[in-house]
């Protein structure tokens, strides 16, 4: 074959690859007109506006780090919202995960009608995250809210939550919301197909061991998912700290700024007050300070991921 392709003449050769690179850059061309005009065209524009007074109106003036020492220096919602944002995420993202394991390990058992307990488990993934927070708005509520008349039938307690009015309880009245919606989605279904993808040699051999099912799940089962674990992190955590439309639509950052996330902190100095260059430099500072702990996620990751076939 390596004969017949060096007889070509090389001016064919070249031809050819050159209409394959053309064709591949013609199916790539959706793509990358995408990713210039609607994610690195309007992130170029606001590593601008981070640098300059914009309000819409009057033309960009440019300030140089005004914005970045007035952020550090000046706003008092700055650390606050950033520590809850975190604080959500570090929250959230382990107990979602815990439970989408568990989901997974259920659906993954050989039981009668599981493709239905797989639609019944990932149903809540479906609800658009405005209507999640409609229906969560309406079962906290602490005067006709279903949640609270259970909890005043079932313990006798008047003095219930206030959840979404209350500042001591809104906070975890939206985990909770979140949990609802995060367990039965994507993050069960990564589990799910993980788990089926341990090989069944690996059970056979643990048996011969003597291992029980714990033994097996401790030094098999969780030692093959930990790239799934991984991943499901990463995502989970990304997807966490970009919180918005759940606190948005049932609290609007209150009450008493009690859910008051950094993506709400942003949004506020974008289309509220129109201090679109404000606004860009908080974006950018939180854009880096996710691109660092992403980073240290995968660095710590050398440490407990193990992937099958891995040399040492």
């Amino acid at each position: 074959m390596s004969a017949i392709v060096r007889s070509f003449p090389r001016n064919l050769q070249l031809g050819l690859r050159h209409r394959e690179a053309l064709a591949g850059y013609l199916l790539l061309a959706p793509w990358l007109i995408g990713l210039i005009c609607f994610i690195a065209g309007p992130m170029m524009a606001s590593a601008y506006l981070s640098f300059t007074r914009y309000d819409i109106v009057n033309t960009p003036e440019f300030i140089g780090l005004k914005n970045f020492l007035e952020i550090f220096g000046e706003d008092r919602l700055f650390w606050p919202s950033m520590l809850l944002t975190f604080k959500y995420a570090l929250i959230l993202v382990p107990f979602s995960l815990l439970g989408s394991l568990l989901a997974a390990m259920l659906l993954n058992q050989a039981l009668l009608g599981t493709t239905w307990y797989r639609t019944f488990f990932f149903l809540p993934h479906l609800t658009p995250i405005v209507a999640a927070a409609v229906l969560w708005s309406w079962l906290f509520n602490p005067d006709v809210g279903p949640i609270n008349h259970w909890i005043r039938t079932l313990t006798g307690i008047e003095n219930v939550p206030g959840w979404f009015r209350d500042p001591e309880w809104a906070f975890w009245g939206l985990i909770i919301t979140a949990m609802w919606g995060a367990i039965g989605g994507n993050t069960m279904l990564i589990f799910l197909a993980g788990l089926q993808g341990v090989p069944q040699e690996l059970y056979d051999a643990a048996d011969v061991d003597g291992a029980n099912r714990f033994d097996k799940f401790r030094h098999v089962t969780i030692p093959m998912l930990t790239p799934t674990i991984f991943f499901n992190m990463v995502l989970g955590i990304i997807g966490a700290l970009k919180v918005f439309a759940l606190a948005f639509v049932a609290t609007q950052g209150g009450p008493a700024y009690a859910t008051w996330f950094y993506s709400l902190h942003i949004y506020t100095k974008a289309f509220k007050y129109f201090e679109m260059g404000y606004a860009s430099a908080l974006a950018w500072i939180f854009f880096f300070v996710m691109f660092v702990f992403t980073y240290i996620q995968f660095q710590s990751s050398k440490r407990w991921v193990y992937y099958a076939g891995e040399v040492d």
